[in-house]
């Protein structure tokens, strides 16, 4: 069936609804951003998209494949790949401005000490680092010679490195101040030295068939960039964690992405995080 069985375009001027994955838990911010951004997307349009969460949440992995299948799932936000772009109908803009791939890590607050030594790639290297085992990061870590232990689950990072069965928790800038505070129990701080910075583009996927829905999300997201609504929205939610991150004050190091397609588009500026920190390695 045309759009992937799961979006039904219904009579003019009736709703038509878009479902996007549901959060690991109501606490769990990783959402908030990308749904309220799709949602203004959309009403760009001038139809009357109905967003909701599907029933239950998912994995990365499980959720792209629903996306592809046309099962359960209209639209997914995820880290870009050769494969996914492949398998899936890619809107080209990263909805992130490229801050999934400025990482700085979570660690426990009793190893500060050891992590304010820290003077060289090699030093990071010889430690491990957690991450989701289907999350296109493992493979970008390990390709730079990073030690990465990937687990399916995601909340159960935080009990590994609470625990020292990891060393560090590579987060993205807007992912990592929000997470140490849901985790404030577990005695975690965000490191306030370092930073690993590789090309990596968070896109809006749909499925292969859903023509209609990819051209109004593209669209949308042209006029939101256009208009600075897209830039507001963006600092809006994510502009005290780039002040708090001190980013030219950090130790940088620049990692290699050999999964990022060719068609990623890095020569428009506009579309990506432009501040340059010192310090680069």
């Amino acid at each position: 069936m045309a759009m992937g069985m799961c979006l039904h375009a219904l009579p003019a001027q009736a709703a038509i609804n878009v479902v996007y994955p549901r959060a690991d838990s109501a606490a769990d911010p990783r959402q908030d951003y990308p749904a309220e951004l799709l949602d203004l997307v959309l009403q760009q349009s001038g139809k009357d998209y109905q967003l909701q969460p599907s029933d239950h949440s998912d994995t990365q992995l499980r959720a792209l494949k629903n996306v592809e299948n046309g099962r359960d799932l209209d639209v997914v936000w995820s880290a870009t790949s050769i494969q996914r772009e492949q398998r899936l109908r890619v809107i080209r803009i990263p909805i992130d401005k490229g801050l999934l791939g400025w990482r700085i890590p979570l660690i426990r607050q009793s190893d500060l000490p050891r992590f304010n030594t820290i003077t060289t790639r090699e030093e990071v290297q010889a430690m491990s680092a957690g991450q989701g085992h289907d999350w296109p990061d493992v493979g970008i870590l390990r390709h730079n010679d990073f030690r990465v232990l990937a687990t399916s689950s995601y909340s159960g990072l935080f009990k590994m490195l609470a625990m020292g069965r990891i060393d560090y928790f590579p987060r993205a800038i807007t992912e990592a101040w929000p997470e140490n505070e849901r985790h404030a129990d577990k005695a975690l701080m965000v490191d306030p030295n370092l930073l690993m910075i590789y090309p990596e583009a968070l896109y809006f996927f749909v499925n292969p068939e859903a023509d209609e829905l990819a051209r109004d999300i593209e669209q949308g997201l042209e006029k939101l960039i256009a208009n600075g609504e897209f830039d507001a929205l963006f600092y809006r939610h994510y502009g005290d964690y780039l002040k708090r991150s001190n980013l030219a004050g950090r130790k940088v190091f620049h990692l290699e992405n050999p999964f990022l397609p060719e068609a990623t588009p890095l020569h428009r500026q506009e579309l990506w995080f432009q501040m340059a920190p010192q310090g680069d390695t």
